[in-house]
């Protein structure tokens, strides 16, 4: 058996995107996808666990890992829901079964809401976007101010040049201090695949610095609430006792879903499927 995936690329938009390919093209579709400022190879502890059973297929979103950056530095969630449709519709994977994290979580569900009958089952850690609690802060500011800041965000980031570091080991503490649920293994792991050397021996993400800067366009809520209505899969939405992220049985998200069920971890964040992976692995291969 090959010790890790193969490389491979898709055009989407006149972009050259990203996969990792785990083989066992015989077996069922399964689709990892990552989250914001991140990489498909931080599925690779999961990929491992289910590769036996499912042709694991981890794709870099546009911006991300070793996919192109969006020429004008938009990333806009249309643009994403677009290139997992292309993925999809060139592997002729329908019906797949979709795991997804964060920022992939929301272009997951959006696309599940849009070919429902595209996806066999669905998971979306911490992937419904802004709580409803942020929703009406952003609101609150007018239309025109938020525009405007945002103009000003796009601004300074094409001015800033990406951060580089001297050593390896300085990405690595970088990595440690955002998430420190992270044992020294899966920090390295995740930091090695994460980066890029630059011509100067110096190291930088490879993430495209225009991601920290949200669009200030987007479906209206109700648009998008429609879209979770339509899904009919089985649908697992897990959640960090200790994230930000904003859990949907306490404000009133899980009234749109009709085949989804909550599960939340304790002592684990954001990325709780590392940082409780035993248990997610658990949940997850009764859940598929």
């Amino acid at each position: 058996m090959q010790s890790g995936p193969t490389s491979h690329y898709f055009v989407s938009q006149r972009l050259k995107l990203h996969y990792a390919d785990w083989g066992n093209r015989d077996a069922p579709p399964l689709l990892l996808v990552h989250g914001g400022r991140d990489h498909c190879r931080s599925w690779d502890w999961v990929a491992e666990e289910l590769r036996g059973d499912w042709h694991v297929i981890a794709p870099d979103l546009r911006g991300h890992g070793d996919s192109a950056w969006s020429p004008d530095g938009n990333y806009g969630i249309d643009a994403l829901v677009y290139d997992l449709a292309q993925l999809i519709h060139q592997m002729d994977a329908a019906p797949v079964t979709i795991v997804s994290h964060s920022l992939g979580g929301n272009v997951c569900i959006r696309y599940t809401g849009l070919y429902p009958d595209n996806v066999r089952k669905l998971v979306a850690i911490e992937g419904l976007g802004p709580s409803p609690k942020m929703q009406a802060e952003r609101a609150a500011v007018p239309f025109a101010e938020r525009w405007r800041r945002w103009i000003a965000e796009k601004r300074n980031a094409a001015g800033r040049l990406p951060k580089r570091y001297a050593t390896l080991d300085d990405a690595l503490e970088r990595m440690q201090t955002e998430n420190s649920y992270l044992t020294a293994e899966q920090a390295r792991h995740l930091t090695i695949h994460g980066v890029n050397r630059n011509e100067d021996g110096t190291w930088s993400w490879k993430f495209d610095n225009h991601l920290n800067v949200w669009p200030v366009f987007d479906m209206p809520q109700a648009e998008i609430e429609a879209l979770w209505r339509a899904i009919t899969c089985p649908t697992l939405f897990l959640y960090g006792a200790d994230s930000w992220a904003s859990n949907p049985v306490h404000d009133g998200r899980m009234a749109h879903f009709s085949t989804a069920t909550v599960k939340e971890y304790e002592q684990a964040g954001h990325w709780l499927h590392h940082d409780q992976f035993d248990r997610f692995m658990g949940d997850l291969r009764a859940f598929l």
